[in-house]
């Protein structure tokens, strides 16, 4: 049965809209509907039909810029100037997906490299994986839906996309301009519901591919129910580690950490967590980022001025005072922050030398938390940021080629910035975690051909 559902402004926690929930029935309807828009391949939507809905998508999101900043902001806490970068961010996808459509080609396999195969050309094409259930997260709620529902469309896969609770009304906004733009209004679908709706629409075998984004305990679950067949890409978090070399330039380095340490408070799954820096230099590292930290305004992410806004619900205030309390209580040294601002903020914190057993040391903390830790030497920096179960993003900081080169070798992770913090990313990049932190990887590109799969034709001459 549908029910309705408020969604709040998470920093005043006043309501700023509705949405109605769907029930298994009506999903297995969706379901049933997509899977057979799917397996009628006489109803499959041109590559011209799909490039002109993209494109009048993307300029639709340009005409209501401002309109998709606000609500980004409104509903998912991330201050104004942000949330406009999102926005850009999140038509430069779409028109990603209008570039790369025409770069999904397939290959010409030869065939008479033995006598066997002599006789016969062989070549492949590319063709959409099946129907595509998508699950998001609140941090970027119009750019992750972009990632996960426009390469869909793209590849001509249908669509049912479940946002998350908190953040459901940019998903449903873009979805509205596809439909607007000419997309069928069965291709793509977008769905709020309960957990263990979600979880029947998932692991259903009318499911071709699985997109999610969030926890790497609900991700790797889902994973172990998926119906035979289905295929599927994670997208988890990590506990993002920067290190830091002798030769490192502070000044020119701290606005950057700052920024993808306190970047939207914290709640990025590649935001920069752990930084291990020379015994001789931790503390001064640390001072300089706490100075940073206490010049940032936190508030009302709506407001054009504040820099950090609320963590999505108070529970996390809770959770992050908890943890930050936990380290203290070890022994790590406050140098900024420290204490909730109020229900649902928490100030930009910097902590010197956490224990190692610490949750803050071990885990990702998901909001406005930079933890600095003094190291002997890089090899030993390298040996401590590899020691979680969790690998994605990673820095260093240096201006010798040959340091910067060992840091690229030895840490663990799926992409080394040099020079730059964790957070960084373009959407036509390769995302992805490994170990914990994820499964397959995305990125426009990589999604569209995790979205496709390859078919043979074999002609005998």
């Amino acid at each position: 049965m549908s029910e309705t559902i408020d969604v709040v402004n998470p920093f005043s926690l006043e309501r700023i809209g509705t949405a109605e929930t769907s029930g298994w029935d009506q999903i297995d309807a969706m379901l049933d509907t997509a899977h057979g828009l799917f397996r009628n391949r006489d109803a499959w939507l041109p590559a011209y039909q799909r490039i002109e809905v993209l494109k009048k998508t993307a300029r639709l999101m340009e005409d209501r810029f401002d309109e998709l900043a606000l609500l980004i902001a409104s509903e998912g806490g991330k201050p104004l100037v942000d949330a406009k970068v999102e926005v850009k961010r999140a038509i430069d996808g779409v028109e990603l997906c209008v570039h790369e459509i025409g770069q999904m080609a397939g290959t010409e396999i030869p065939m008479d490299l033995t006598e066997a195969g002599s006789g016969r050309i062989a070549f492949t094409q590319r063709e959409p994986i099946g129907v595509v259930v998508a699950a998001s997260a609140f941090n970027h709620p119009l750019n992750l839906i972009v990632h996960q529902v426009a390469p869909a469309v793209a590849t001509g896969c249908p669509v049912i996309v479940k946002p998350a609770q908190d953040t459901p009304l940019s998903c449903q906004a873009f979805v509205a301009m596809l439909h607007e733009a000419g997309l069928p209004q069965d291709w793509c679908r977008d769905v709020v519901c309960s957990n263990a709706v979600a979880e029947r629409m998932i692991t259903d075998p009318r499911t071709g591919f699985f997109s999610f984004i969030g926890s790497a305990r609900v991700g790797w679950m889902l994973r172990s129910k998926l119906a035979p067949g289905t295929r599927c890409a994670l997208e988890h978090g990590g506990a993002a580690p920067v290190i830091v070399a002798e030769d490192a330039e502070i000044d020119a380095m701290i606005p950057l950490l700052a920024k993808g340490g306190f970047y939207h408070s914290g709640q990025v799954c590649v935001s920069v967590q752990r930084v291990f820096a020379p015994a001789a230099k931790a503390e001064e590292i640390a001072q300089k980022l706490a100075e940073a930290a206490q010049a940032l305004k936190v508030g009302d992410a709506t407001d054009p001025t504040v820099d950090c806004g609320p963590l999505i619900r108070p529970g996390e205030v809770d959770r992050v005072e908890d943890w930050v309390q936990e380290a203290l209580d070890g022994g790590a040294r406050l140098l900024a922050g420290g204490k909730r601002l109020g229900k649902t903020t928490y100030a930009p914190t910097v902590l010197l030398d956490p224990p190692a057993e610490a949750r803050v040391s071990q885990q990702e903390i998901f909001g406005p938390v930079i933890c600095v830790y003094s190291t002997g030497n890089i090899a030993q920096a390298i040996k401590t940021a590899n020691s979680l179960p969790y690998a994605f993003q990673a820095a260093v900081f240096t201006q010798s080629l040959d340091t910067a080169m060992q840091a690229v070798r030895g840490l663990d992770a799926t992409a080394v910035m040099v020079n730059d913090h964790t957070a960084f990313r373009v959407d036509w990049m390769p995302f992805a975690g490994r170990r914990q932190s994820g499964y397959n990887t995305g990125g426009i590109g990589y999604t569209m051909h995790d979205m496709t799969q390859d078919k043979m034709a074999v002609i005998r001459l």
